[in-house]
């Protein structure tokens, strides 16, 4: 088992971050484009990852305070011209512009901008992005999509001038130059979407730059949510064993809510709680509460919520989140994971940088390819995870996702037996005289 300090890079081994306070420069107007957290006042913060060669911009994305890291990686490139390139773009407030500008004045102009994902809360800040850039090339993967009605990149908010992401960058495909490398992920989950992600190696620095395939996670809340009172209030909230509980601020319980939204972010309704989806959590709610929300309190939570998180954080071991797992489930019939896989574990890397929870990733080729390659051992479709935190997942893959994602001959998500919740319901509510538990 490999120890946190082998994998995450940590603060004290990095520069200090360069932040902006949350002010007018924060806001972002074209917030009702994607109304999530949070909303208009959008704080970034710049990272140098490797001195003079790769930088992080990250800001905040989520709702009921289930709120994460989106993370923007910047490059610095030397062929075929000096610049930059920017891989998964933020929104581009005044502030991360600002922030951005230093860059740009010592190492160039940005050269090229990636869109390296179909999600919505990546593609919604591309265009506007790359709108702020027009002379910079603008790639984006090329199985975008929209649901339920297909439409063109243009009703998508992407520019005129966008272009398609070659699917390998051998050969004439190597439009960012010698600098690079990189392979795209294409899975098709099921009809009329995609899933895609770009795996981009940068030679010079050996750093590896990926969007959503792969993440990490400690308890150490990350650092753009502890940075400000007003998204400090997550943690606390989180925090909570009683609706209108005042939890002091203290580094415990900013960790106990960053474990709480973690599992949340993932299992949606995890093992370790209960949630009532009756009337009963809505008529205690107290609007003067000041951490927001009323209070709203539909969770409860058992202690085994602590063993919970440790069997998905593995000490900060890389791991899929486990719709993403769903999804690419369904790239191994035909070979399209694997293949990836494979071509990606031949880059001579030291460092990954996912776009969402921690980064950056002291990882080898071997250790970035183990999740993949274990959770389809066997014929299998294994997570380490508890398994009472994806039944629901499992349950709704039977279920209401079955229109969405195709069979698979793997079988269903499975995981780790735990005992979380010793047998009781997972949902209830009284007026609909509902307790139900995952299979």
């Amino acid at each position: 088992m490999l120890s946190t300090a082998a994998i995450t890079t940590t603060a004290t081994a990095l520069p200090a971050p360069a932040t902006a306070e949350i002010t007018k420069d924060s806001n972002w107007p074209l917030w009702p484009s994607l109304p999530v957290f949070p909303y208009s006042r959008r704080k970034t913060i710049r990272r140098e990852i490797k001195p003079g060669t790769v930088w992080t911009f990250d800001q905040l994305i989520g709702i009921y305070y289930v709120h994460v890291p989106i993370r923007m990686t910047v490059i610095k490139m030397k062929v075929p011209a000096p610049g930059l390139l920017v891989y998964a773009p933020v929104a581009p407030t005044k502030e991360c512009l600002k922030l951005l500008q230093p860059l740009i004045d010592e190492h160039g102009p940005i050269k090229f901008i990636i869109l390296p994902s179909t999600a919505v809360e990546h593609k919604v800040n591309a265009g506007p992005f790359a709108r702020a850039f027009p002379k910079a090339e603008f790639y984006a993967v090329d199985q975008q999509y929209s649901f339920p009605v297909s439409l063109p990149n243009s009703f998508l908010g992407l520019p005129s001038w966008t272009k398609p992401l070659p699917r390998s960058g051998e050969g004439v495909n190597n439009v960012f130059g010698d600098e690079f490398e990189h392979e795209v992920l294409t899975v098709k989950p099921g009809p009329g979407s995609f899933f895609q992600d770009v795996a981009l190696f940068h030679k010079p620095s050996k750093t590896l730059t990926v969007c959503d395939a792969l993440l990490s996670v400690t308890e150490e809340p990350p650092e753009i949510l502890t940075s400000e009172p007003e998204y400090v209030k997550a943690l606390l909230f989180h925090a909570r064993d009683e609706p209108l509980q005042l939890v002091e601020d203290s580094p415990e319980a900013r960790r106990k809510g960053w474990r709480r939204i973690v599992l949340l972010f993932n299992f949606f309704i995890p093992g370790a709680t209960q949630a009532d989806i009756g009337l009963d959590p809505l008529l205690k709610l107290d609007f003067s509460y000041k951490l927001g929300w009323g209070g709203w309190q539909p969770f409860s939570w058992r202690p085994s919520e602590i063993e919970s998180f440790e069997k998905y954080s593995a000490g900060g071991r890389p791991t899929l989140l486990p719709i993403i797992q769903i999804i690419l489930n369904r790239g191994l019939a035909d070979g399209s994971l694997r293949e990836w896989v494979e071509k990606v574990k031949r880059w001579d890397f030291d460092l990954v940088i996912p776009q969402h929870l921690d980064a950056p990733l002291a990882l080898t080729p071997a250790q970035f390819a183990s999740p993949f390659e274990s959770f389809s051992k066997n014929g299998g479709n294994e997570m380490r995870f508890c398994d009472e935190d994806v039944a629901l997942l499992r349950e709704a893959e039977r279920g209401p996702l079955a229109f969405s994602v195709g069979k698979t001959a793997n079988g269903p998500l499975t995981g780790v037996k735990c005992d979380l919740g010793s047998g009781e319901a997972r949902v209830i509510s009284k007026e609909l005289r509902l307790k139900w538990a995952p299979k």
